[in-house]
């Protein structure tokens, strides 16, 4: 059985918006003509994939277990033809890298400086941009390579990605903060009732219910700002522990271990990119920076597992 990419672009567009008018739109094509794509689809399938009702297009049980099928097949001929493309082309001239707010400073510095070495013509941005919006940039073709958490992911992507680690979070306070002086089966409690300072990037990112523990929050989108809050004891936060192990000492902040919390929170780390040899390459450097500077500030604690 043979059916084209037109075919199966129609049925995806279909089924996601749920009418034939909102797909003819999101397709630029007729509404009569995305009617017919998808009959015969139908007939060449021998089922029926919708279920016309008025204005709208319910799919059948048959078109729901098409769906991620069809869907996972425009996605890999996507990333064939991106990749074909690419190969027709050198070296980039210039590449842009987005980031989450969380990922310290250091670490750019070393990537870019890793770049310049091997790549010592090339242009490189970075932009500091919520995990949607990174997507969003990479597959508009403004951002080549991301830098984010993967809390929260889909398999079906037309870029690749690549996973780096986890990157271990704690909680933090300044040295001095009344929370140190309690006795560890105290600080919980007294915790959900002290203030909070929540990086903003972690409530874009969709992670609010697993970040806050507090009623008591504020929230401020500068990494920076944040640490500044903590040290100077308004507050304490969650932030990477790598962080932490970099500025904790000049800035008087110190982690907060209590009973319940036997092992650190967990936000997985990956890089987005395009299906592109020449992005590749840059790829190899960033990821072989990333994973030498997390390695470097890791700890390791008795008991739990490495980190």
């Amino acid at each position: 059985m043979q059916f084209s990419l037109e075919q199966l672009k129609a049925f995806v567009a279909v089924f996601e918006k749920g009418s034939f008018s909102d797909a003819a739109v999101k397709l630029k094509k007729h509404r009569t003509t995305i009617g017919q794509v998808i009959t015969n689809l139908e007939d060449q399938l021998a089922v029926d994939l919708f279920e016309r009702i008025g204005r709208s297009a319910e799919p059948t049980p048959e078109a729901k277990l098409l769906y991620r099928y069809a869907r996972q097949t425009i996605e890999q001929a996507s990333s064939f033809d991106k990749m074909a493309l690419s190969l027709s082309f050198g070296q980039l001239e210039e590449i842009s890298i987005a980031y989450c707010r969380f990922i310290p400073a250091e670490p750019l510095v070393a990537i870019r400086k890793k770049l310049a070495e091997h790549f010592p013509s090339m242009k490189v941005h970075f932009l500091v941009m919520s995990k949607d919006e990174i997507k969003q940039a990479i597959l508009a073709d403004k951002v080549q390579i991301g830098i984010v958490n993967i809390d929260t992911r889909s398999a079906m992507t037309s870029f690749d990605a690549t996973f780096l680690t986890n990157v271990s979070h704690s909680i933090f306070t300044a040295t001095d903060h009344p929370l140190q002086l309690l006795p560890e089966p105290e600080r919980l409690s007294h915790l959900k009732s002290n203030k909070q300072i929540l990086l903003e990037a972690y409530i874009e990112d969709g992670m609010a219910e697993k970040m806050i523990l507090s009623p008591n929050y504020e929230v401020v989108s500068d990494m920076q700002l944040l640490l500044n809050l903590v040290s100077e004891g308004v507050g304490w936060a969650m932030f990477p522990v790598v962080t932490a192990k970099q500025v904790g000492a000049e800035l008087g902040i110190k982690e907060l271990p209590f009973n319940e919390l036997k092992d650190d929170f967990y936000v997985p780390l990956a890089l987005w990119f395009p299906h592109s040899k020449p992005v590749l390459e840059v790829k190899k450097h960033i990821a072989e920076v990333l994973l030498q500077f997390i390695e470097q500030y890791r700890i390791h604690r008795p008991g739990v597992i490495a980190r």
